[in-house]
């Protein structure tokens, strides 16, 4: 039978804005006492309405129930919420009413470096947040080496931390907070740093997480990866829960939103051209899956013309998910009117291996270029035919065959042919 672990009843966070909360040692605490009398003085006085700080709600009356031993996603634009609702979990910041109940250690990791010293070494940090999140000595140092190992640091264990790279700093952040057996990890967004191959590592180890029955909080705005790692997902959109259900829905439905939220805003895209969105022709979503699609993939591309063009230029590249450039062109001497248009590219064939690739676009009206990296990204699958060489596998999938050349003495060829792909 499931056990709820997390638990929040009508959780609401209100902020100050403009205020910066900073810590007190006792001399601030004993000029605030000197001064109130003063403070007081001046509200009572003609005027003090004009003065009234505004306030925010960044969570607003959430309630939200987490099993053990499940993967729950939490999607929103920046600003939604997300990271705050964590924070009150991992009692990093205090409700404004309502309450979040937790049961089980946890792992949090919510921003690069967290609870590091820049001046302690590697090593000093990784046993230092580990006796923070409850960890004994002895367990530390039978993780240490595995833990070392995966986040990929051996040469700079004995190095102080301010001489560490981000990337770096995150990878041994995750290592720790995933290798150290927490109950419960919250992890927020913090894969968007590290480099393709680490992520992928990062969600293995998640998953891996995941199978041991432990429960994690993970905030991402790569919706291929909440498909692939959750089972539940959380839209929260303006600090209240907008949807939750099946992972793989939420995601599909989140995408859909922020096409038609995009084309909403293009009148107020500056410059002469706004680009909105992009999709496969004959495709109900941004995947494409190579079993099923057709010989020739035709991708459209829609923007709006606010303004005649005329010798412009057009900028197209395909990037993988390390931003790498695989494809690209130019075209020039572009004539456009206002209106709304569609770039349409068709593709004999994308020779891609399964993955996450993202199109970006540029435009120059004769005075300035005007770029734009397109949302949501496509999604390139195929059938689970995963092994040992994956890694190895690069971005292109290129028809092409093959055969050995046997060279015999007198010099003649003799061959012998195979199929390859």
């Amino acid at each position: 039978m499931s056990q709820v672990v997390i638990r929040c009843e009508k959780l609401s966070k209100r902020y100050r804005i403009g205020q910066r909360v900073r810590y007190l040692a006792l001399r601030d605490l004993l000029a605030q006492a000197l001064k109130a009398p003063v403070r007081l003085l001046q509200r009572s006085g003609s005027g003090s309405s004009n003065h009234r700080p505004e306030h925010i709600w960044a969570l607003e009356d959430v309630c939200l129930e987490v099993q053990q031993g499940e993967v729950l996603g939490l999607i929103g634009r920046n600003g939604a919420g997300k990271t705050t609702l964590l924070k009150i979990l991992a009692r990093v910041t205090r409700p404004t009413t309502g309450y979040a109940e937790v049961r089980g250690r946890m792992g949090s990791l919510l921003e690069v470096g967290t609870g590091f010293h820049p001046e302690l070494t590697g090593r000093e940090n990784t046993f230092l947040s580990g006796a923070i999140l409850g960890m004994s000595k002895r367990e530390l140092a039978r993780k240490f080496d595995e833990l070392v190992s995966f986040a990929g640091v051996e040469p700079f264990i004995d190095t102080p931390l301010q001489h560490y790279s981000t990337g770096m700093q995150m990878r041994l952040a995750f290592a720790v907070a995933a290798h150290l057996e927490p109950e419960i990890l919250l992890v927020d967004e913090v894969l968007a740093v590290g480099d393709v191959e680490f992520q992928k590592k990062c969600l293995g180890k998640m998953s891996e997480v995941a199978r041991g029955g432990r429960t994690i909080l993970f905030v991402s705005h790569q919706m291929n990866q909440i498909r692939r790692l959750c089972g539940r997902a959380l839209w929260i959109d303006r600090g209240r829960i907008h949807a939750e259900g099946r992972a793989t829905e939420i995601a599909n439905r989140y995408e859909a939103y922020s096409i038609e939220y995009d084309e909403s805003r293009l009148e107020q895209a500056p410059g002469p051209i706004g680009f909105s969105r992009w999709r496969i022709e004959g495709a109900q979503s941004t995947q494409l899956d190579l079993e099923t699609s057709p010989e020739e993939t035709v991708v459209k591309i829609r923007a709006l013309v606010k303004q005649e063009v005329r010798k412009g230029i057009y900028f197209i590249a395909l990037r993988g998910n390390d931003q790498t450039i695989l494809w690209s062109t130019m075209y020039h001497d572009l004539r456009l009117d206002p209106g709304t248009v569609d770039f349409v590219h068709a593709f004999r064939k994308l020779p891609l291996n399964p993955g996450i690739y993202v199109w970006e676009v540029r435009v120059f009206d004769g005075d300035h270029w005007f770029r734009e990296v397109l949302v949501p990204e496509m999604s390139v699958t195929s059938k689970n035919d995963s092994n040992v060489f994956d890694s190895l596998k690069g971005c292109l999938n290129l028809d092409a065959t093959f055969h050995v050349e046997e060279q015999l003495a007198c010099g003649v060829e003799k061959s012998g042919g195979f199929a390859g792909g």
